[in-house]
């Protein structure tokens, strides 16, 4: 099941673009791509979710908020797995 990102403001925290989108080399067009494609999204709380994409092999998780009211994906942080 995909994300739908559209019509959404996407936003990276501070600590995010600091860390994983500067070692992933990401920019918002490749994070709208990420949580659109992927393999998995799970919902951890009212508006938090992680979702889990592969990209070279790895898997990449992101945690974000989704808020439908100003129609805004914040990303907090990310991780990344095997």
């Amino acid at each position: 099941k995909s994300m739908n990102t559209n019509g959404y403001k996407i936003t990276p925290s501070k600590h995010f673009i600091l860390t994983w989108m500067r070692k992933w080399d990401y920019d918002l067009y490749s994070l709208k791509n990420v949580l659109e494609n992927a393999y998995k999204i799970d919902k951890v709380g009212k508006n938090k979710y992680e979702s889990y994409a592969k990209t070279k092999g790895k898997s990449r998780k992101l945690i974000f908020i989704k808020d439908d009211e100003y129609k805004e994906i914040f990303i907090i942080t990310g991780a990344e797995g095997k």
